[in-house]
């Protein structure tokens, strides 16, 4: 079993940076690739950015390239996503997850989300 628990989020203005921390316990972080999805309200869930366990491939969705970059600490158990240039449609709930082997979009666990809200 993995525990993954979102911090970092909150209320910023657009252009302004946050940077989000996922603390993963129960299993050993650096055997898992993580991802970071997020989801807005009415919205379906939307792919973030997603980091491979193994080989450590960074993967972007289309709508963040070049804004947000993610991030892990495998001595700290700790995933990040470093976010800038933020834009009120990055307003959502940003979640968590952890799966095995490489990244494939079919986490296993998930987070709780913490909640991103971007000011116009």
């Amino acid at each position: 079993q993995v525990q993954l628990v979102e911090s970092g989020g909150g209320l910023v203005q657009a252009g302004g940076s946050l940077r989000l921390s996922c603390a993963a316990s129960g299993r050993t972080l650096s055997t898992y690739s993580m991802g970071w999805l997020r989801q807005a309200p009415g919205k379906e869930r939307d792919f973030v950015a997603a980091i491979n366990g193994d080989d450590g491939r960074t993967f972007y969705g289309g709508s963040v390239k070049g804004r947000f970059t993610i991030s892990r600490d495998n001595a700290k158990n700790t995933l990040y996503l470093q976010m800038n240039s933020l834009k009120p449609e990055d307003t959502a709930v940003y979640l968590c997850a952890a799966e095995s082997g490489q990244w494939r979009m079919t986490p296993e666990y998930w987070g709780q989300g913490t909640q991103v809200t971007v000011s116009s």
